[in-house]
Order: C-alpha cells, then sequence, then structure tokens
C-alpha cells in the first residue's frame, strides 16, 4: 500500500515543499528550474530517477498561502491534488509534512493533524522555547506521531568513524558553524553536535555573545565538556563542526543535501509504516533549550 502524504508550505527563503516532494515524486525538470531556490534542480539532476525517489510513499496533496504557489510547486515536483485550505488535508492522506521552518506558525498548522491523530513531519526547529515545544507534545495522540528534525541530523559527512573516535579519544571540546541566522539555522549544528557528544549529561553553565546576526553559544556539560555554536548571518562561511579530544581532532563539513533529506524523509516513513518513535522527545527539548539558550541571553 503506497502510503499518501500531504505537505504544506512555503515560509520565506525555505524549498523544503519542492524538493522534499521531488523525494517521493520525481520532478519536472523545467518547472523545477523555475522553483526559486537555484540549488534545487542542481542536486535533483545528480540523481538517477526513478530509482532515487522513496519508495512505498507519495506527495498527493499540498496547500500553502497562495494558490498560484500550490500551482507552481505542484508542477514541479508532480503532486497531483491541491486543497483549498490545509485542514482539507485530514481525511485524504495518511501523514503530513510540515515543510516551514517558522516555527511560530508550527502549533497553527499542525494542531488539527495532530487531534486527528495523523502522523507529522514537523520541519526544523519546531519550536522555539520549551513551552512551545510541551504545547505540541501534549497534541499526540499516540507516542511518536511527532517526527521532527533538522536532516543534517542524518549526514553521514557529519558523523564519527570508529577510527576517528579511536584517533580523537575522549571528546573534550566541539566547535561548530554555520552562516544565517539562530532561529532558523542554528538547528542544522546543534543537531549533529548532539549526536556526536551523546550523553553528557546537563547543561551546568551557558554564555551567549551577540553582534547583529552573529550569534555564538558556549555550553559547559556535566562531563565536563565544552561546547561552541555559532551562527555567522550574511557572513560566507561552511557548515563544519570540529570535535577535539585528549588525543587528536577532526573537522566534518557538510556537503550531500540531498542524501541527509532523503535519509530523513525514509526515517519519517518507518515510523508511520511501524507506528513507532523515530526520534525521542527528550532529545527534542534538549535541542530547543539550547535553542532557547542562544534566544534568551
Amino acid at each position: 500500500m503506497t502510503i499518501k502524504l500531504g505537505i504544506i508550505g512555503l515560509s520565506d527563503g525555505n524549498g523544503h515543499p519542492y524538493s522534499w516532494s521531488a523525494i517521493f515524486n520525481g520532478y519536472n525538470p523545467e518547472k523545477m528550474e523555475d522553483c526559486g531556490f537555484p540549488v534545487i534542480p542542481r542536486y535533483l539532476e545528480e540523481q538517477r530517477w526513478p530509482d532515487a525517489s522513496i519508495p512505498g510513499a507519495e506527495v498527493t496533496h499540498i496547500w500553502t498561502q497562495d494558490s498560484k504557489l500550490s500551482k507552481k510547486v505542484a508542477e514541479a515536483a508532480n503532486i497531483p491534488n491541491i486543497v483549498e485550505q490545509f485542514t482539507d488535508m485530514i481525511t485524504k492522506v495518511d501523514a503530513v509534512l510540515l515543510a516551514r521552518d517558522d516555527a511560530e506558525t508550527h502549533y497553527e498548522y499542525a494542531a488539527p493533524f495532530l487531534k486527528a491523530g495523523l502522523p507529522i513531519y514537523i520541519d526544523k526547529p519546531i519550536a522555539l522555547s520549551i513551552d512551545e515545544l510541551q504545547k505540541l507534545y501534549n497534541l499526540e495522540q499516540y507516542p511518536g506521531q511527532i517526527f521532527t528534525c533538522s536532516a543534517l541530523r542524518y549526514a553521514q559527512e557529519l558523523n564519527l568513524s570508529e577510527t576517528d573516535n579511536q584517533s580523537i579519544g575522549k571528546i573534550l571540546h566541539v566547535q561548530a558553524s554555520i552562516p544565517k541566522d539562530w532561529d532558523k539555522y542554528g538547528v542544522h549544528i546543534i543537531e549533529p553536535v548532539l549526536k556526536i557528544i551523546g550523553d553528557q549529561g546537563g547543561i551546568v553553565r551557558s554564555q551567549v555573545w551577540r553582534q547583529d546576526d552573529f550569534v555564538s553559544v558556549n555550553l559547559l556539560w556535566e562531563s565536563g565538556l565544552q561546547s561552541n555554536i555559532s551562527t555567522f548571518g550574511d557572513t560566507v562561511s561552511p557548515l563544519t563542526i570540529r570535535v577535539m579530544g585528549d588525543s587528536g581532532w577532526k573537522e566534518l563539513c557538510f556537503k550531500d543535501t540531498f542524501s541527509a533529506f532523503k535519509l530523513a524523509l525514509i526515517d519519517f516513513i518507518t515510523g508511520v509504516e511501524n507506528c513507532d518513535v523515530r526520534i525521542n522527545p527528550v532529545y527534542v527539548r534538549r535541542l530547543v533549550e539550547i535553542i532557547e539558550i542562544g534566544r534568551n541571553k
């Protein structure tokens, strides 16, 4: 049985409705060139279609805040149905992709689907405060109904190999940076950092520096590990994570957007099929805690 997905978009600067839908449905190369996100057609054309698509699921319905925009996305990503109200999807799909990264709208768009019992993938960041996050989890009808992540959590090039771990030794410090703003893009490096360091206990001290669009957050963990996470605003800079230990160090650089998106979407579909928890709420809470630290100090 094919899982029917509805997708909700579009927020400023976020092309996920185009790219996520294409990863399920394939795409129209001519229409995708006009999507407004030049990087998307470039990494899509590097794949072999239809082999690159995710089997067993299809984006069948779309809603955006503008019917013309919905039509544009639908034509580019082979989506057969456009709905007039986003809640019209409730009886038509098996799961929902909330592909907007403006966290302040997530409760409004997610609430009807959560109340209806539909599994939902909420784009990063799910919330900007613990209070906002808890409001969403309070609506869950069953464990695992909410799936949320930055796809960089799944980026293979941001993982440490066993050889890396042996050469680094005990991790003492992690330094991570990314361009753009803290609220929307800090999550992209917080997630892989949390995955790399594992359980370090709670955060015992934090320091935040902010100047214009630059935000730098220093965290001291119960284990003694220190981490620094920075967003550089409009400064041109790579997305990098440097891991330093008592016997060596390793710098990790993000490269493969398509694979990261695809692995995240596959994990969501696996959760829909198995009705299990793919992203632990405790982990999500820690993630949002760090986002909130960076906003409030």
